[in-house]
């Protein structure tokens, strides 16, 4: 992986439209603690939010802007939608069903959220999706949890995939699905960019240059998602996490800080199988 340079708040994902390299993932939080973390998020200066209808917040996440009294037009807004919709129809009822539960009238970004290769049908959700682009009611689109042989069978249908969103942590690189990512000019979101135990947090590779930089663990770690050209998304409902979460594009990581980060990769496979589990 090579690193970026230390500037770029945003990764163009198609021309015109440009995607916040942090944003506030919503994952668990529903409910009226959704709202909160969301309305508290963009006060703290987050304008990209990340949900889907599998997490049961998108009404929350919705009453989190209104909350926040933001213009609409000052957010990318991702949300992603379940197998049931898959195929070209299907993603149209899927949009429509998305929009009314958030209260917007289009979307930044959506994405398939897995690809459900047993049924056979997210090529054709791929479709319904870029001709919801090409009729202007979503600004860009991709896929989450799609394999290099998942996202082929797209392309071979004559589709660029824009992005690919992963789970992506220091114990988890993926440096072949990245490295497929890459060699196809395909932007990298990562999801649970902080790991889920957070053990390597204390690993000195990390707290070495949080000690160097004066910096938190989880700041040297966004620090290296965005270095190496990611977009992260973390979840946090804390007033403080929030904000050093986005106080990522201050300082950089030398290129041995970025190695000896890259060095714990464990080769261990994303936690869940996409050529099996969905929703």
């Amino acid at each position: 992986m090579s690193a970026t340079t230390a500037g770029g708040t945003t990764t163009e994902l198609v021309p015109g439209v440009h995607i916040p390299r942090i944003g506030l993932g919503t994952w668990p939080l529903v409910g009226e603690d959704a709202a909160a973390a969301v309305s508290q998020a963009i006060a703290n200066g987050y304008r990209h939010l990340d949900t889907a209808e599998n997490y049961g917040n998108e009404e929350a996440v919705g009453e989190g802007i209104r909350r926040s009294g933001i213009d609409r037009g000052h957010l990318f807004l991702t949300t992603k939608f379940n197998t049931r919709w898959h195929g070209r129809t299907g993603v149209r009822q899927a949009f429509a069903e998305a929009t009314r539960r958030l209260g917007t009238d289009y979307l930044d970004l959506f994405l398939v959220h897995w690809p459900n290769p047993a049924q056979g049908r997210f090529v054709e959700a791929c479709e319904g999706l870029q001709q919801l682009m090409d009729e202007g009611c979503i600004r860009s689109w991709g896929v989450s949890n799609f394999k290099p042989c998942h996202l082929q069978q797209v392309q071979d249908a004559g589709l660029r995939v824009p992005l690919n969103q992963v789970q992506v942590d220091p114990e988890h690189g993926q440096p072949a699905q990245l490295a497929y990512h890459a060699g196809q000019g395909m932007v990298t979101a990562a999801y649970s960019p902080l790991g889920r135990n957070g053990h390597f947090l204390s690993n000195p590779a990390i707290t070495g240059p949080a000690l160097d930089l004066g910096k938190t663990p989880a700041q040297i770690v966004l620090r290296w998602h965005v270095q190496h050209g990611r977009v992260a998304i973390p979840k946090s409902a804390d007033h403080r996490r929030q904000r050093e979460n986005l106080d990522v594009f201050s300082f950089a990581l030398t290129q041995p800080q970025l190695e000896a980060i890259d060095a714990l990769e464990t080769g261990a496979p994303p936690r869940l199988d996409s050529d099996t589990y969905f929703h």
